[in-house]
């Protein structure tokens, strides 16, 4: 039977299989199986061994000709960065087609990328790890690049055949949109590449960095700096303050301002005031905001459709009721109030919310541990239109949460009920009577037991070390028969990273 049917016939097939695990079983079938199943991989992931066999890796590369997305990442980052360039190599002399890199083997050199850059020519997005001591020349060979993400180790000498005054003469001609830098030191000297040369950057996300290479005021920077429309300081404590001052001052089109953890009173005030087309505020554990940032953020940002306060404890259930009453009403999307005691405190806060934002799609109210049902059920009776609802580590909330969630939110694609002690089996049970939903988060012992023994409990990479609850998909629970037959259960799984 098996040689009736031509390649590309048996192809079609296994492409139309249900489910990735059966997928998996039929390319054990036999050698052809698994190379047709093979050759029409476009996405494959891989933890490398140490140390990384190149000749190995290529050989295993070269049996997937379509993939456009590749990621690597091994069981030790941080080792020499030899062996990461011997892997890097190998990619490159095989997989000339991709698109999208992560590659986590270890720090890689300039070297490295450049031979990268020559094969690679269609490259959108690359992630990789390097020595701090590395520049950025190579970024001249990606024309095509548009999103760059690194993470940078505290190592002085990487070997690398680096030009630091090489720079792209006349317009470069980059395309490079967003950049994500995470480590970088005060002598990122290298790093100043990107902002001399890379003129289209509109996303700039900086992670536990304590200074951008140059001084703050260098003209390169603050060039750079004028075109942004979104920026992410998460841990960046040193420069936030100077920072939020810059881009108060040249940021005028900013659209989305993320800052966790650190940042300054005035400085977030000055930002709020001046940069008027803000459309996304998020915000965690930022310093001194109080009542009078939520006043700033009523009068200044008409436009605001997303509102992200986590952990932000000096805001009072008052100046929220006064940013519902002044913000132009239906214009909220968004918003996430995260371990907020004004939440717990203000009877009626949240029944207010949800009259005045009656448009909201995605709610969040993880960990108000003292949160009612009542208070959630009276908001929810408002907001009709809610696409996300996060309540995970609500230990008060019950079944009757969950009923107003299925009265109420008929058009829910995902809800998060982890760490919800007091929601049954028989509360998760009755989301599946919302016909969109898509995937739940919650406690494995908490699954309904008429679930099939074999369906598809997901688990993110890592959760066992982080404690990430089980992903489930409503579909587990419904014959491969009726799911057939009923197009609303045929929608695949989604990943979210929490």
């Amino acid at each position: 039977m098996d040689s009736l049917l031509c390649d590309e016939l048996l192809q079609q097939i296994l492409q139309r299989l249900p489910s990735s695990s059966d997928v998996n079983s039929a390319s054990l079938v036999c050698k052809r199986w698994l190379s047709l199943r093979r050759s029409y991989t476009t996405s494959l992931s891989l933890r490398l061994p140490l140390p990384a066999n190149g000749s190995s890796l290529s050989s295993l590369l070269s049996h997937y000709p379509g993939l456009s997305t590749l990621t690597l990442i091994s069981d030790a980052p941080n080792s020499d960065h030899l062996l990461a360039d011997r892997a890097l190599v190998s990619v490159s002399s095989v997989c000339r087609n991709l698109s999208h890199l992560r590659f986590l083997v270890g720090p890689v050199t300039a070297s490295a990328l450049q031979h990268l850059s020559s094969s690679c020519k269609s490259l959108l997005f690359l992630k990789i790890v390097a020595y701090r001591s590395v520049d950025f020349w190579w970024l001249a060979g990606f024309p095509a690049l548009r999103e760059l993400s690194v993470r940078f180790l505290d190592y002085s000498e990487d070997g690398s055949s680096s030009d630091p005054s090489f720079d792209c003469p006349g317009d470069p001609g980059l395309g490079l949109e967003s950049v994500c830098l995470t480590g970088i030191g005060s002598g990122n000297v290298g790093i100043d590449w990107i902002w001399r040369n890379c003129k289209k950057i509109t996303k700039l996300q900086l992670c536990s960095c304590g200074g951008i290479g140059n001084p703050l005021s260098d003209s390169s920077f603050l060039s750079m700096l004028s075109g942004i429309r979104e920026i992410e300081l998460i841990t960046c404590r040193s420069i936030t303050r100077n920072l939020l001052f810059l881009v108060a001052e040249h940021c005028r089109s900013l659209d989305s301002l993320v800052l966790y953890d650190g940042g300054d009173k005035e400085a977030l005030l000055q930002v709020i005031r001046r940069c008027r087309s803000l459309r996304k505020i998020d915000l965690r554990l930022p310093l001194d905001f109080d009542d009078d940032g939520l006043v700033a953020i009523a009068h200044s940002c008409s436009g605001l459709r997303s509102l992200c306060l986590r952990s932000c404890g000096l805001v009072s259930g008052g100046s929220l009721r006064s940013l519902a009453r002044d913000l132009t009403s239906g214009t909220l999307e968004e918003l996430v109030l995260v371990n907020c005691d004004a939440v717990e405190r203000d009877p009626g806060l949240l029944t207010l919310l949800g009259q005045r934002f009656k448009g909201l799609r995605k709610l969040d109210l993880s960990y108000n541990e003292a949160l009612l049902d009542g208070e959630v059920g009276s908001m929810l009776a408002s907001c009709r239109n809610l696409t996300e609802i996060r309540l995970g580590g609500c230990k008060g909330l019950t079944d009757s949460t969950i009923s107003s969630i299925v009265n109420n939110c008929r058009a829910l694609q995902i809800v998060d009920i982890d760490h919800c002690h007091k929601v049954t089996a028989e509360g998760v049970g009755l989301l599946l009577q919302i016909p969109t939903l898509k995937q739940i988060v919650v406690e494995q012992r908490k699954i309904p037991p008429h679930v099939n023994p074999n369906s598809r409990i997901l688990q993110q990479p890592g959760a066992s070390s982080c404690g990430q609850s089980p992903i489930w998909s409503p579909t587990d629970s419904v014959p491969e028969c009726q799911r057939r037959g009923n197009r609303r259960h045929a929608t695949p799984i989604l990943w979210t990273d929490r």
